[in-house]
């Protein structure tokens, strides 16, 4: 697995990286183009995401600020939509999407929508087991403990990639929920669905991304414990 003094399986970690970082600035460019268009309907991302909770009887969930960019998220734990300065005052059809979107989660978690359940589940254990799991994979490779300890650490460490892989239909879904509510409530018409999928077609690579990455980190620590078998 090495050549010289460089570990050849680390490649693996170089492409899932950049992957990530093309993903990220894909999803950039997009948002910067379309946070340029002003929607036709002059809604803020404040007052889309206040409008598709109403539409749908929603009344327990808040609309919250966030500073930041794309830092846009919802708390099922505190019942918020979070929209961050790029999108909660902004008229944009880029910034209407993104709330959208996130409404799209609220009405998954209203709907008993399975994926995110188990993703809920998973939340609490998948850092602090992907965090161990990586530390005791590597130190029972590098230090010659015992394969189990290894193929534990393993174990752990995929909680990560099963979290990135759980987290793709829900960001999925969550999307085409928003799309066809924006249509639905004539939010956004003619060509401005067709942008706004894009946005979010562009913010969803970024997970498939994510997942990709995570699959060649595990797939490295895989090939990493399956050399020491070899040499042992």
């Amino acid at each position: 697995m090495y050549f010289g003094f460089w570990d050849v399986t680390y490649i693996l970690v170089i492409i899932g990286a950049i992957l990530s970082m093309m993903a990220s600035a894909h999803v950039q460019a997009v948002y910067s183009r379309y946070a340029r268009v002003r929607s036709r309907s002059g809604l803020t991302g404040a007052q889309a995401a206040q409008m598709i909770l109403q539409r749908n009887d929603v009344s327990d969930v808040a609309i919250g600020h966030v500073s930041g960019n794309l830092t846009d998220h919802y708390d099922p734990s505190k019942q918020q939509v979070n929209l961050s300065d790029t999108t909660y005052g902004s008229e944009s059809v880029a910034a209407v999407a993104v709330a959208a979107h996130e409404c799209g989660h609220v009405m998954q978690n209203h709907t008993g929508y399975v994926p995110l359940q188990i993703r809920s589940a998973m939340a609490p254990i998948t850092n602090i087991g992907t965090n161990i799991g990586l530390w005791i994979a590597i130190l029972s490779i590098i230090f010659g403990l015992s394969q189990t300890l290894t193929d534990v650490g393993i174990l752990l460490y995929s909680l990560g990639f099963l979290f990135t892989l759980v987290t793709l239909p829900v960001e999925f879904n969550a999307s085409h929920r928003a799309l066809v509510m924006l249509e639905d409530y004539g939010m956004l018409t003619g060509d401005e669905n067709k942008e706004a999928r894009s946005v979010l077609t562009a913010a969803a690579l970024t997970y498939v991304a994510a997942a990709t990455a995570s699959l060649l980190s595990l797939l490295r620590l895989i090939l990493l414990a399956g050399g020491r078998r070899r040499s042992d």
